[in-house]
């Protein structure tokens, strides 16, 4: 195993700078002359406009201009797009209206963009902000999910003629008739709605946004804190400044956490980049916490009924699903993909189920809209599935790991097609169950239990299997340059917002190229010096980026076969390479890579007809996803008197494939586990259901964990390599966030069980717990 390359531990090479104070995020940035901007927001989550007054803030001293949708329109701006490619399930289109970066006549969410103040300070912008006169109509609104398809509710789109009227598209995949087939044979059937809650990203650095114009060249810079510069460049040319990519410069700094909500064309993109160019100077936008609350994509928000058949023998023969997601106010860049191709899909789990049905609804409400969030549609998918077992198993008297079992996809069966069309290439669902158990020591926990008990306190033991798709198609793009020195700069198409990308990919090449960390350098997010990217998003770096990089390093290696046998004066069939040299077989001639780099850069040391230079780029796209997977377990115990959760122990078995670096592997399993107890305990977003205000607009009213949340995680791995890409590597950042919410609910479910509860819905709040507690114990009395 070499010093630097894969499966070795090492700490992150980017955390000096980071922990030393010379990160360099988009705040930190400012360019010469720059001007700041603030968007008034509206106060309402629907009205209609029937006057903008803008003369008073126009008329301060140092103020720029103030810019409203009415010039926008002028400018001949296109609207940000929806990117998908889905249809309704009878092939019609599915709705999808205009999304502009300052609306007209209508405002349809507390947040909505209404005009843009650029000023010589962010100060000054805010003051003229407040002096602009907006006279609003308030409108009725909706928030609620599971209500904006009933008959007589707000239309948030009316003009669209939808019936029901908030609906966006109705989707489905697998087989209907086979699942009522299997329904009707049933010797068991059981039944769940419950409610995957919505939750703000809350990313530590918001988001923010420079613009920048060079007239001489009629060309756009724009820096900003994205997931994938080359993604919203793409939407910018085509879709709003409709110009030529090469006219559009976007350069992302270091990112302070994305979670899916950076990869995202937003409106505030659209207007630094417009202002730049009206004002005639750069322009700075910087969201504050309590504006990321309002304009930040928000995740999951969902409403899931599920009905399970079961055999006689207890095992699994049909699954219908009905989901009905919230998309907010307007359509996200990716929001109906979802709960869709990347959600629904995934019902099957880790069970050999013959028959499944989903169907899903996206609605829109008055609410901000909906996207990818950290798993984006796997967790909702894993949550309602592994809670219906639960259920199922409570129900019909049978423990859930036994349930689990009888129902899992045994390793021999792969590769295995699931009903909804996806192929698991490799996976021991079993063995991960049966060590994270035997680890959690769930046969001592009946005495854990009633020590407990003693104590006037309930305990739980839960535990839940996901799996999830991740390192899908499309291609990722790596490019590998030497340069004169002998040193080595790869740039990637990927974009780290704080996996540690800088270190794994430095580990990829010298685990291929034998260089040691000080030769490499990794750049990211500047399209100016990176061809081309897919950015971030579904745990494909390693998978796809990663991949993508070993085919450019076997490319470079291949020609300094034919360098290292010209210096050395042999045929290029006798070279090997190994450890960075290369060697004539058989004897002890050799010329490491380092030699053979500088040696490319002079034309007198080259085999006839060889170009000088020595860089290579690679692409690579996956045949299907790859399929990380994976067992939580929890305990926990819960008081009685307050409602408070305990977590007591908490631990994982993952399959993540092959392992490229332990230390980065555990910190994205534990950051994940922590966004996915939040969610399941403490991150409750509330919209007013009347007037549509979000009441929990910022970090006082809406909770995210602290460190004294969790115990001390346990986190270990069973090595079973993909078949689907060349490093054999699964995927990772995301699956904490998927197995961790319906095992704390499990865990919190068996806790209550004595007291008649077998579901209660996230978030698992104290005041909820508490008023469940009081409501069970009347009629466990009675």
């Amino acid at each position: 195993m070499k010093q630097f390359g894969i499966g070795q531990p090492i700490r992150r090479v980017e955390d000096r700078r980071f922990l030393t104070g010379y990160g360099r995020y988009l705040d930190d940035i400012s360019r010469s002359h720059q001007a700041h901007a603030v968007v008034l927001r509206s106060p309402h989550a629907h009205a209609r406009i029937r006057a903008l007054d803008i003369s008073a803030a126009a008329a301060l001293s140092g103020v720029l201009a103030v810019l409203t949708g009415e010039d926008l329109a002028k400018d001949g701006l296109g609207t940000i797009p929806c990117a998908t490619g889905l249809t309704n399930r009878d092939g019609s289109p599915i709705a999808m209206p205009p999304r502009p970066a300052l609306v007209q006549e209508r405002v349809r969410h507390v947040g909505d963009a209404v005009a843009l103040v650029v000023a010589e300070s962010a100060a000054l912008a805010r003051d003229a902000a407040d002096q602009i006169v907006v006279d609003y109509d308030p409108l009725p609104a909706i928030a609620d999910t599971a209500e904006a398809l009933d008959p007589g509710q707000p239309a948030v789109w009316p003009e669209l003629n939808r019936q029901p009227g908030n609906l966006c598209f109705e989707w489905e995949v697998g087989d209907g008739d086979a699942v009522q087939r299997a329904t009707a044979a049933a010797r068991h059937r059981i039944s769940l709605t419950l409610v995957n809650n919505r939750v703000v990203v809350n990313s530590m650095e918001t988001r923010g946004a420079i613009g920048e114009y060079d007239p001489g060249e009629d060309a756009y810079t724009l820096w900003s804190s994205t997931q994938g510069s080359h993604f919203v460049r793409g939407l910018l040319a085509e879709h709003v400044l409709k110009i030529p990519e090469n006219r559009i410069r976007v350069v992302t700094p270091d990112v302070g956490g994305g979670f899916g909500m950076k990869l995202f064309l937003y409106p505030e993109h659209v207007l630094v980049l417009w202002a730049a160019k009206r004002a005639g100077r750069p322009v700075k936008w910087v969201a504050d916490r309590s504006e990321a609350f309002v304009t930040d994509t928000q995740g999951r928000d969902n409403v899931t009924r599920l009905d399970l058949a079961l055999d006689d023998e207890l095992r699994f023969t049909g699954l219908s699903v009905e989901i009905i997601a919230n998309m907010g106010a307007y359509l996200s860049n990716f929001a109906p993909e979802i709960p869709t191709f990347s959600g629904a899909v995934m019902h099957s789990g880790v069970y050999a189920i013959p028959a499944i049905h989903v169907v899903s609804k996206g609605v829109f409400t008055n609410t901000v809209p909906v996207d990818a969030y950290r798993g984006a549609g796997r967790p909702e998918a894993a949550y309602a599935l592994e809670r219906l077992i639960d259920v199922a198993a409570r129900r019909l008297g049978i423990t859930p790991d036994e349930l689990r079992r009888r129902n899992f996809i045994p390793p021999t069966a792969m590769p295995h097609t699931t009903p909804l069309g996806l192929v698991y290439d490799s996976g021991d669902f079993g063995r991960n169950m049966q060590d994270a158990l035997a680890a959690a020591d769930a046969a001592g926990f009946a005495a854990r239990r009633a020590e407990a008990r003693a104590r006037g306190r309930y305990r739980g033991l839960g535990h839940a299997v996901y799996i999830e798709q991740s390192g899908f198609p499309p291609d990722e793009f790596a490019e590998l340059r030497f340069d004169p020195a002998g040193t080595l700069t790869l740039l990637m198409g990927t974009q780290s917002s704080g996996q540690g990308h800088q270190t794994a990919y430095a580990q990829l090449a010298a685990e291929r190229l034998g260089l040691s960390f000080e030769k490499i350098r990794v750049l990211q997010g500047d399209t100016a010096m990176i061809g081309f990217g897919r950015g971030t998003g579904g745990s494909r770096s390693l998978p796809v980026g990663g991949a993508a990089l070993m085919h450019a390093a076997d490319k470079l290696i291949d020609k300094g076969r034919k360098i290292a046998a010209h210096m050395l004066e042999a045929a290029e069939a006798d070279i090997s390479f190994e450890d960075g040299v290369f060697a004539i077989a058989g004897t002890d001639r050799s010329v490491d890579i380092v030699a053979v780099a500088r040696a490319a850069f002079n034309p007198a040391q080259l085999p006839p007809g060889l170009e000088p230079g020595f860089a290579e780029s690679g692409h690579f796209t996956p045949p299907q996803p790859t399929f990380p997977n994976g067992c939580h377990v929890c305990e926990v115990e819960i008081d009685p008197d307050t409602g408070h959760i305990e977590i007591t122990r908490y631990l994982v078995v993952d399959d993540f494939g092959t392992v490229i670096n332990p230390l980065l592997l555990r910190g994205q399993v534990h950051g994940g586990i922590a966004q996915g107890v939040g969610q399941a305990m403490l991150e409750r977003t509330v919209y007013d259901p009347e007037s549509g205000q979000l009441l929990t607009g910022n970090l006082t009213d809406y909770a995210i964990p602290h460190a004294d949340t969790l115990p001390a995680l346990e986190f270990s791995y069973n090595v079973v390599p993909c078949r689907t890409n060349p490093l054999g590597v699964k995927g990772a950042g995301e699956a904490g966030a998927i197995g961790a919410p319906p095992a704390l609910v499990n865990a919190v479910v068996d806790a209550l069980a004595e007291l008649g509860i077998d579901h209660l819905d996230m978030p698992l709040t104290p005041e909820r717990l508490w008023r469940a507690m009081c409501d069970a114990t009347p009629r466990q009395a009675a």
